[in-house]
């Protein structure tokens, strides 16, 4: 099984690292691919350049080979939107179970999507929830969730996609735009993300006013 880890990554943090680790070893995931989103479509552009996100990515990801660096957003015009990154990874891997790691807000955002509901049909849908969060009931979430939610991982395993799973995660209070502002104020950013990219910030002077 192959994991889906989408996102601006600007810059990438311990926030997303340690959530893609533990949704690997929950799931026992061959790999999970990290991309970079180009053109965001429901939010602002990033700041720092796709070329400069994408190298913070690699360094970030070069000591856990289980993470993995995947550029295709970034070599694709237009906005990125994810049912697209689907279905590309789908003709490449053929049969092969792919999951779409979602935050709990990216999945309540899920109906805004481009072509969501295509989205379960590409992959098996993995939102990761935080203590005391309870999924939303009614709506079309509601039924997306009452139609398709599991709780045993072998049935990711019996079929390319088509499930929706729950997995609780670490949360760690970490946020790009934090980050962004602490490196604004002259600040350090130690410990919110790996040392190497910190130094790569510095070197190439990012996030400074």
């Amino acid at each position: 099984m192959i994991g889906v880890f989408g996102g601006t990554f600007d810059p990438v943090h311990f926030g997303h690292l340690r959530c893609a680790l533990e949704i690997l070893e929950r799931l026992e995931l061959g790999e999970v691919r990290m991309i970079p989103c180009a053109a965001p479509p429901h939010r602002d552009p990033p700041v720092a350049s796709p070329a400069r996100r994408s190298q913070m990515l690699a360094v970030a990801l070069a000591e856990e080979p289980r993470l993995t660096l995947d550029t295709r957003e970034l070599q694709r015009s237009g906005p990125s939107y994810m049912v697209d990154t689907l279905a590309s990874l789908r003709a490449e891997v053929g049969v092969t179970p792919l999951c779409l790691i979602l935050g709990a807000d990216a999945f309540k955002g899920l109906p805004g999507w481009s072509r969501w509901q295509q989205l379960i049909e590409l992959a098996h849908l993995i939102v990761m929830r935080r203590p005391g969060w309870e999924p939303p009931a009614g709506d079309l979430l509601g039924a997306l969730v009452a139609g398709h939610e599991v709780t045993d991982v072998a049935l990711l395993r019996s079929r390319p996609g088509g499930h929706l799973m729950f997995c609780e995660v670490t949360q760690l209070a970490i946020s790009a735009s934090r980050v962004r502002a602490i490196l604004a104020a002259g600040l350090s950013p130690r410990f919110l993300l790996p040392e190497a990219v910190v130094h790569l910030i510095y070197r190439e002077q990012l996030y400074v006013n």
